[in-house]
């Protein structure tokens, strides 16, 4: 996972800039954690990449069924808060999850930016399916 340890900084800068957002973490497009913000303990930050990859996976599949094209980003309204999830680069995708006081319009243009910048590293190589597993 070092290349996601890579990615921390950039996560945690995200968290730390922009009111209101609590956790920021990247995942490959299966769910896998590739960079988490340090608040994000393990076993909540691949948590958190199931619920995005499922919820994004969700959203293609309605853009190809109603022929609205590529999911661009999915946005959740809670309660007490906001789940955002952004494709990043080819295979991954950006989440972020806020609290409900954010600014939603800031955040998307924030999680663009980042992907913008810095999309060719958060890229994912697919897994081969070719291999046994014997």
């Amino acid at each position: 996972m070092a290349e996601g340890e890579g990615l921390a900084w950039l996560l945690d800068d995200l968290t730390q800039r922009v009111p209101h957002v609590q956790h920021a973490l990247v995942l490959s497009g299966d769910g896998l954690v590739t960079g988490a913000s340090a608040a994000l303990d393990p076993p909540t930050a691949e948590h958190l990449a199931a619920v995005s990859s499922g919820f994004h996976s969700l959203a293609k599949g309605a853009g190809l069924r109603f022929g609205t094209g590529g999911v661009r980003q999915t946005m959740v309204e809670f309660e007490e808060g906001f789940l955002f999830v952004t494709a990043a680069g080819d295979g991954s995708c950006l989440t972020v999850l806020s609290g409900m006081e954010a600014d939603v319009r800031l955040i998307a243009y924030e999680m663009t930016l980042l992907v913008d910048r810095v999309g060719e590293h958060l890229r994912v190589a697919p897994r081969r399916t070719d291999v046994s597993p014997f």
